[in-house]
């Protein structure tokens, strides 16, 4: 794909950009959490992509000790899926776009405990509640000129799975990765990804450098405005 030349490094200048990043912990006791490997690498490089491109961006970040260097990047720091939901419904209407890429837990702990559980001779039980799915929730208050691009991991029919996201959250595109492929996912630097778009269009690309790959989807998101 066609790199951005130096002559049109800004022509995100005048957009606004939500991107959501890194995992949720959700909590079972003061010291315990339920949560995921994301390491929010992917969410951070394309906010810096987006930075550089001139962009505005208001970064969602889930618990990571990773820093933002751009002065464009306004970052908000959360810790749970409902407040990741709350942020990105705050902002979300005030964007040109959003690009979801936070592993947010699809499950949270109904009750969680005041007070450290110690350990028993019987089994534990955690009842689960639903969270909201941002992703859906920001599709159904999309206007006609905002964007908005989810990512799919998947490890198994993954690009079925990714079509039927696409469909169901309203999306534009959405970005694929695979546990499945060597190099691509959680905490990795690198990533192998498609892109497919909601007209039935999809990209490959071999597995790079996060920073590259965030390349690719800044370019893709710059060929959609010009469409």
């Amino acid at each position: 794909m066609k790199r951005i030349s130096g002559g049109q490094k800004k022509k995100l200048s005048d957009k606004k950009i939500l991107i959501t990043t890194g995992p949720t912990y959700e909590k079972i006791d003061p010291v315990r959490f339920i949560g995921n490997f994301s390491s929010g690498k992917m969410g951070f490089a394309i906010a810096e992509e987006l930075a550089e491109n001139g962009a505005n961006v208001i970064l969602v970040s889930g618990p990571t000790a990773l820093k933002t260097k751009h002065t464009n990047i306004t970052r908000i720091d959360v810790v749970t899926a409902e407040e990741m939901y709350q942020a990105s419904i705050d902002n979300y209407p005030d964007c040109n776009g959003g690009i979801m890429t936070a592993a947010v837990a699809d499950f949270t702990p109904l009750n969680p405990e005041d007070r450290k559980v110690k350990r028993g001779k019987e089994n534990y039980s955690i009842e689960l509640t639903p969270t909201k799915d941002i992703a859906a929730s920001l599709g159904k208050i999309k206007a006609k000129d905002q964007f908005l691009i989810g990512f799919a991991l998947e490890t198994n029919d993954e690009e079925f799975n990714a079509k039927l996201k696409l469909e169901k959250k309203n999306l534009d595109f959405i970005v694929l990765n695979s546990l499945n492929d060597s190099g691509a996912g959680f905490q990795h630097d690198t990533n192998k990804i498609s892109i497919i778009g909601n007209n039935g269009s999809a990209k490959k690309f071999e597995l790079k450098p996060k920073t590259e790959v965030a390349k690719d989807i800044v370019d893709e998101l710059i060929q959609f405005y010009e469409k």
